[in-house]
């Protein structure tokens, strides 16, 4: 199935004086794109190392000295906490390419080097694997919800509900939710169990406990060199910055208006990764922190992609710059929406109904 096509090459809507492509017609061939996409899927060892390199290295570095600056007394130092913040969320980055095994050549080095850094983001690296690869599986699929998105109910299945379960939901989707209590709640908590995987093998059970251990591990040897009121006055805000980052650009990746979700039956793996995926334009410097996954249309059509060539992927194929392009200051409407319109097929807020 295609999606807004209506005989216009791009359909928009103005959102604060800004224009926001958010579609392309059927002129656009998915599966074309697909097989172009595969000359842009080998990895480069020499760039991988590099770009773990300068992301590890200036984390390490900052996170250093916020430990040595505070544990001294001087507090200000908790000013790079947003820094801290945005280059962890670049080694979750890294370890996501690891996930789907394009950050390296060969499943070990992906792995293990995906494994490490789940230390440090928290992040049981087998569990969140399993759960991401369903997500990609059933992108877009109104059969297939559940598993490493973000729930998602059609209007009709939130007028059937009762009125406990619609306030449940309607407090699940609330922003404060998504970008507050959400973030906390999925890397310190959730994650500490291979919740949604608990029967599925024991793989997973170890992944999880094994990054427990390591990460308690970890912070015990900087809570007897620092103390733990050093300890937690760091970790804690970078770990919540990341995770509070990373969850806004998941959000803003697959939740926006025209986004694409169809029934099974109709369901077009390839259609809905290009059109159910946003591609977040952001500046310069944003795009360096969050690894370009921001081009997630791309990356849904084409998931072996590293991160670092997605740029180039994109300027090969210009016709998909003005696909759901969403910029910075236009991330804000889409946590307003909250519900799956099946009948105009978009995505609307709870007062539109």
């Amino acid at each position: 199935m295609t999606h807004n096509s209506q005989g216009d090459v791009f359909a928009s809507q103005s959102i604060g004086g800004e224009v926001l492509s958010t579609g392309a017609s059927a002129s656009i061939d998915a599966s074309r794109i697909v097989k172009s996409l595969v000359a842009f899927r080998t990895p480069s060892v020499s760039r991988s190392w590099y770009e773990l390199s300068v992301t590890f290295v200036p984390f390490l570095v900052v996170f250093a000295i916020m430990m040595f600056a505070v544990s001294a007394g001087h507090y200000l130092a908790l000013l790079l906490t947003p820094l801290s913040g945005l280059l962890l969320l670049r080694m979750f980055i890294i370890q996501h390419d690891c996930g789907h095994g394009s950050f390296m050549p060969g499943k070990k080095k992906n792995d293990w080097i995906g494994r490490a850094i789940g230390v440090l983001t928290l992040t049981p690296y087998d569990c969140w694997r399993r759960s991401h690869d369903l997500h990609h599986a059933g992108t877009g699929n109104l059969d297939a919800r559940g598993f490493g998105d973000v729930d998602t109910l059609t209007v009709r299945e939130f007028q059937s509900l009762s009125p406990l379960k619609r306030f449940g939901y309607r407090l699940y989707r609330h922003p404060l939710t998504m970008l507050g209590f959400g973030p906390a709640y999925l890397f310190l908590l959730r994650h500490r169990l291979p919740i949604g995987l608990m029967r599925a093998g024991s793989i997973y059970w170890l992944s999880a406990m094994a990054t427990n251990v390591a990460t308690g591990l970890l912070l015990a040897v900087l809570a007897w060199q620092f103390g733990l009121d050093t300890t937690m006055l760091v970790f804690l805000p970078t770990l919540l910055f990341a995770a509070t980052t990373g969850v806004w650009l998941f959000y803003v990746q697959h939740q926006f208006e025209s986004a694409h979700w169809d029934a099974r039956k109709d369901w077009s793996f390839k259609d809905a990764a290009l059109h159910g995926s946003s591609y977040l334009d952001l500046p310069a410097p944003l795009r360096w922190f969050t690894g370009g996954i921001g081009i997630h249309h791309i990356h849904h059509l084409m998931s072996r992609i590293p991160f670092y060539r997605l740029i180039e992927a994109l300027d090969a194929h210009p016709e998909l710059a003005n696909v759901n392009r969403i910029t910075a200051r236009q991330t804000i409407r889409p946590f307003l929406l909250a519900l799956w319109d099946e009948d105009q097929r978009k995505m609307v807020r709870f007062r539109d109904i």
